[in-house]
């Protein structure tokens, strides 16, 4: 009787500590850079009409900017002199990468969309 008590405690441990495991890895996946990078793009492809090149180039420029923004902007003082030369540098990069990637009238829309 104590062994089938045992037995059913752990496996009664098993299953809610399981439970709880991936629960907290859904939250996290969420916010990965390559999560958000890849929604923007899916948007940016339907607003845009990106072609796969295009889908390609946006998510690898919007993944950097991403990790970059992560690094060196994001929960730190934007007063701070260092940080808004950060971000600048960051924002110019993506719209470099933007106008280089998309089309006159693509790029265009996506001005408007910011």
């Amino acid at each position: 009787m104590k062994n089938l008590f045992k037995v059913i405690a752990i496996a009664a441990v098993f299953v809610f500590g399981m439970q709880n495991t991936t629960a907290q890895s859904l939250s996290q996946d969420q916010d990965r850079p390559e999560v958000i990078a890849k929604q923007k793009t899916s948007d940016l492809n339907e607003a845009l009409s990106l072609t796969g090149d295009q889908q390609r180039y946006i998510f690898r420029a919007l993944t950097a900017n991403e990790v970059n923004y992560r690094k060196h902007v994001n929960g730190k003082d934007l007063s701070n002199p260092e940080v808004t030369a950060n971000k600048k540098k960051y924002d110019d990069l993506l719209i470099k990468s933007m106008k280089k990637t998309l089309t006159a009238e693509q790029y265009t829309k996506w001005e408007a969309m910011q």
